[in-house]
């Protein structure tokens, strides 16, 4: 596993953590913002009439209600990025991650504008009479170019499974095992039968469900969270302060968290904030298709709503449960993830500000301060006796009270480290640490009034967020099979979409993760490359809607 692991580093170092993808993703979203005029401003008040229903007209075509495709969009975004992929930007790049994801989030309601808009224009009819868009439709039919409508296509199956079902069961069933002792197993195989029988209603069954579970979800988990952040208000202040002082300098170090650089922390907030609202990436126009309506930009301002009520919402209510509860700096007692540990040369301690400082600079990619670790380790009794030897961090946290075990039996006998990764695939390591994801989520919220049953709201609202996330993920893959191989090819993609899903409940979360940000950019750039190529298109959209609209007079 750690090689699969390191594979997907090396590819995301080239793809998500490279610094030009950030910087394309926002950059789209403020070409636009201006080019458009600030869309996600203007239109604002007009996109929640229009959600509600109150410019419809009769005989549109179309599956579903602006509500249920706005919903059912929502469901596809709000998910396990909104519990465990905050915590994740916050446990490695600290508050300031919070201030890109918003950044992200506010130019991402500009692109998320163009990209329903566009899509919904060129959406077809197919022989079933249902409707189906995306970008690949404006590709091929409004851009020429079925070549990059392909890759769109086959990268929108993939991250079917990298964003959709993969992430979202295996942060289910880690949730719902730490909270209730539930095997991994078990939830998947009771979710992922759950998972076949809604999906294969088709659209009008999976909006059906996402309409009744989206507002639900919603209402459980802003009760646990106020729960948390009412009884700390004394810490929101300087969690704000913290935010915003450190977002052009990188976040400093507190506690058990070594400080990240700015580089850092704008990459992971803007790829968290990416994950969370998928702004750019193209999945929500394929639901927004589906939407009762002949006017595109119709549609296009409902999909505005989104990244705001998904990221600059609910992921802020998270963030601030965190970084309110303390929780992020602080070390607790974990077993420690194979692909979080790093053994390294020499023994340093948290005490010195200089080893701290050489830890920080490893961690962040300079590796000339300090050299991994290879060698033996001597263990009696689960503890090493070579320690002087080597430091154990785990989690980008010096570990505490480490102990070695097999099957839950402590170790004695030699173990063997080569370039800081433990040989052996069988030995369990656990001790204090930083803890991230859905984990570090659940501590925060037993933070306020609920106590230790603020852990059921986590576990409830993942459960929810999660597997309403796959189900919208499963429509968005089952449209790329009809438009890469034709109808037929449904029915086995679903197969194979429910058995990845099981399979992702007992698999390692940090692989997961890792190739949920390679699955994103596969699908994100073809996209943000056809919107710049269409943007003439796009204004002309908006300029002819307000011309014929009757309601073009209350746009402002």
């Amino acid at each position: 596993m750690d090689a699969v692991n390191d594979l997907l580093i090396l590819i995301d170092s080239y793809l998500g953590s490279a610094v030009w993808f950030p910087f394309l993703l926002l950059s789209v979203g403020i070409f636009f913002t201006l080019y458009l005029g600030f869309p996600q401003i203007r239109y604002f008040k007009h996109a929640i009439g229009i959600t509600t229903g109150r410019f419809d007209k009769d005989g549109a075509k179309g599956d579903t209600s602006h509500f249920q495709a706005l919903a059912t969009a929502l469901s596809g975004t709000v998910g396990t990025g909104n519990i465990g992929g905050v915590a994740l930007a916050l446990h490695l790049g600290g508050p300031a991650a919070l201030f890109w994801m918003w950044v992200t989030a506010f130019f991402g309601m500009t692109s998320k504008f163009v990209e329903v808009t566009l899509s919904h224009k060129y959406r077809e009819q197919t022989a079933d009479g249902t409707m189906a868009g995306g970008p690949m439709y404006y590709m091929e039919k409004g851009m020429n170019a079925k070549w990059l409508a392909v890759i769109f296509a086959m990268a929108t199956v993939l991250s079917s499974f990298g964003t959709g079902s993969l992430p979202q069961i295996n942060s289910i069933a880690a949730g719902l095992q730490s909270t209730f002792n539930i095997e991994p197993i078990v939830t998947g195989s009771v979710l992922a039968v759950l998972l076949a029988l809604v999906i294969i209603g088709g659209i009008k069954r999976i909006a059906a469900v996402a309409a009744a579970i989206v507002p639900t979800m919603a209402m459980i988990y802003l009760v646990g969270a106020f729960a948390v952040i009412l009884p700390n208000l004394g810490n929101i202040g300087p969690s704000f302060v913290a935010i915003f002082s450190d977002a052009f300098t990188g976040s400093a170090a507190t506690g058990g968290f070594l400080g990240a650089t700015f580089a850092y922390v704008f990459d992971r907030g803007v790829n968290r904030g990416l994950y969370s609202n998928e702004a750019g990436q193209g999945s929500a126009p394929i639901a927004h298709a589906s939407a009762r309506t002949d006017e595109p930009a119709d549609e296009g301002m409902v999909s505005i709503l989104e990244p705001f009520i998904d990221t600059i919402v609910i992921c802020t209510i998270t963030g601030l449960v965190i970084l309110s509860s303390g929780a992020w700096k602080e070390k607790f007692d974990n077993e420690f993830q194979r692909a979080d540990m790093r053994f390294v040369a020499g023994a340093y301690s948290e005490q010195e500000p200089e080893d701290v400082a050489q830890m920080f600079a490893l961690l962040n990619g300079d590796e000339t301060t300090a050299s991994l670790y290879s060698g033996e380790l001597i263990i009696s009794d689960g503890r090493a006796l070579n320690s002087q030897d080597f430091t154990l961090m785990a989690s980008r946290s010096f570990a505490e009270e480490i102990v070695f075990a097999r099957d839950d039996v402590p170790l004695s006998g030699t173990l063997r480290v080569t370039e800081g990764r433990l040989d052996d695939a069988d030995v369990e390591v656990s001790g204090m640490s930083l803890i991230h994801s859905v984990p570090l989520t659940t501590i925060a919220f037993t933070r306020g009034y609920f106590g230790d049953y603020g852990q059921y709201v986590v576990s409830i609202g993942l459960m929810l967020f999660a597997f309403s996330t796959a189900i919208a993920w499963s429509y968005y893959g089952d449209r790329a099979m009809t438009y890469l191989l034709g109808p037929k090819s449904v029915m086995p993609y679903r197969i194979v979409y429910v058995a990845g899903f099981f399979y992702a409940a007992y698999a390692d979360t940090t692989i997961i993760w890792n190739l949920a940000l390679i699955t994103i950019v596969l699908m994100t750039v073809p996209n943000l490359f056809g919107l710049l190529f269409m943007h003439k298109e796009m204004k002309q959209t908006v300029t002819d809607y307000w011309e014929k609209t009757e309601h073009g007079k209350h746009k402002a």
